[in-house]
């Protein structure tokens, strides 16, 4: 009799991480394809992670996700091997295959698999981008948007020379302005995407007008909590297409499932509706 298959586990590692929803997504699809495994937390310190990642098989898991602030240090500890997270330089999934880590980058799959899962029309070729931020997320979402042939994107942040590092990390198509300047941007946007934590619970407003966006242009935040930000609510009042920031976070989670536990999970409503109600606790 050949012995039993142990059951594969797999976990969010962050400091802090007791407030990532990502137990509640996989553990649901866990549960909904009748997969024997599980996902947890791993509170890991900036001191810790080398060793932890380097322990991350004995410790019984066959991979992780990496949140704040790991993204970019565990980029330089482990094996990667596709041009969209060597241009993005931060992995947010680790998985171990035969005895060596592996890192990806799901975060600009995730926002570019919401933003077509709410606009099924859009198309890159021949858009304006306007981003606000410079900051890891604005990182992946400006390699996701340009891999989907984005004519131009401007970056605003208000640290000018991390928005001017960025725009030099990825060329020609990407240039930034002083934070000042986006009421000019605005009028030939044709998508506006907040990856600031402006307008996130407990976190100041986004000191933003769209007086000026043309009327087809789609607004996206990657923010969930609240679900609604004041950037969605102004822009949905004024009639724009909205794309919510709790989209990218469910999409995002799909690779790394997949890796893990051999199936390609669906982004469902029924799942969507289970996290949204976790938003509030």
């Amino acid at each position: 009799m050949s012995a039993p298959v142990p059951a594969r586990r797999a976990c969010v590692i962050g400091w802090p991480v007791t407030h990532s929803r990502s137990p509640r997504i996989h553990g649901y699809w866990l549960e909904h394809y009748g997969i024997e495994g599980s996902y947890g937390r791993e509170a890991v310190a900036p001191g810790d992670l080398a060793g932890f990642i380097e322990r991350l098989g004995s410790f019984g898991y066959v991979g992780c996700n990496v949140t704040l602030p790991h993204k970019e240090a565990v980029y330089g500890l482990v094996e990667v091997h596709d041009d969209m997270t060597k241009r993005i330089e931060a992995v947010n999934t680790l998985y171990l295959e035969g005895g060596r880590l592996l890192g990806f980058n799901s975060d600009a799959y995730g926002f570019v698999a919401h933003l077509r899962s709410v606009l099924p029309e859009w198309r890159g070729e021949g858009t304006d981008v306007v981003v606000l931020g410079a900051g890891g997320a604005a990182r992946a979402i400006v390699a996701g948007l340009l891999g989907e042939g984005v004519d131009r994107i401007t970056i605003a942040n208000r640290t000018e020379a991390r928005g001017r590092a960025l725009a030099a990390h990825f060329g020609a198509q990407v240039d930034t302005v002083a934070w000042p300047q986006i009421a000019d941007l605005l009028t030939r946007c044709d998508l506006l995407v907040n990856t600031t934590q402006l307008g996130m619970a407990g976190q100041p407003a986004l000191p933003i007008d769209l007086d000026g966006l043309p009327t087809g242009a789609a607004v996206a935040d990657i923010v969930y909590v609240p679900l609604e930000t004041d950037l969605l609510r102004q822009a949905r009042a004024r009639g724009h297409p909205v794309v919510d920031g709790l989209g990218m976070l469910l999409h995002q989670a799909v690779p790394g499932f997949e890796v893990w536990f051999g199936v390609r999970p669906e982004v469902t409503p029924r799942l969507r509706a289970l996290i949204e109600s976790d938003l509030d606790k």
